[in-house]
């Protein structure tokens, strides 16, 4: 399949868009409810329509970028959160970023790259994350197939793939997924191991 950056763009341009929930992912707001230091820096990437950053913005975080390849997806957000600033919304490949961030939020990001990109992505998250950085959100749990995206896999495969370059702080069932992904949702909060 063809995950390619013209793929992406058709799908917004499409409306097919069904792994967009219309607003803030439920768990990833309760996780960001409870952080106290507003100028932290966080990464989204793969943001898409960006319901996670527009929540943080109105809240008064000062520091996040959103990446995503879709032109279409960016401009809506950009038209629905005009305040937020141009430069932190990058049209851009993910692997190609270089800056440090204090959080990563991961939501259908991960899901949405083919499974052979799936190491890349840890190893890059890892990369990209300051030395007390931390990956925080959302896994698919169900299992993985070749068809997708969205593409799933199991706590197993997670914790062995993760484990090597995080500490696995949190790796469970999302209690406050809403009710189409109640069951299907694992919560993730890993530490970046300083050594790998």
């Amino acid at each position: 399949m063809d995950l390619s950056e013209s793929y992406w763009e058709d799908r917004y341009l499409e409306g097919s868009t069904r792994w967009d929930l219309g607003a803030i992912s439920p768990p990833i707001k309760a996780y960001i409810d409870q952080l106290e230091d507003r100028s932290i820096s966080i990464l989204i990437p793969g943001a898409g329509f960006g319901h996670e950053a527009e929540y943080l913005h109105h809240q008064g975080f000062s520091n996040v970028t959103v990446v995503d390849v879709s032109e279409t997806a960016l401009t809506q957000f950009q038209m629905r959160v005009p305040s937020f600033p141009k430069s932190h919304i990058l049209k851009t490949d993910f692997f190609k970023l270089n800056t440090s961030y204090d959080l990563i939020l991961e939501q259908t990001f991960f899901c949405a790259l083919p499974p052979s990109q799936r190491l890349a992505y840890v190893k890059k998250t890892h990369e990209l994350l300051n030395n007390k950085g931390k990956l925080v959100g959302l896994l698919f749990n169900f299992p993985l197939t070749a068809d997708g995206p969205p593409f799933g896999g199991s706590r197993a495969e997670y914790a062995a793939l993760f484990g090597a370059y995080y500490e696995l702080k949190v790796l469970a069932s999302a209690y406050n997924s809403i009710p189409p992904r109640q069951g299907n949702e694992l919560f993730i909060r890993f530490a970046k191991k300083p050594k790998v």
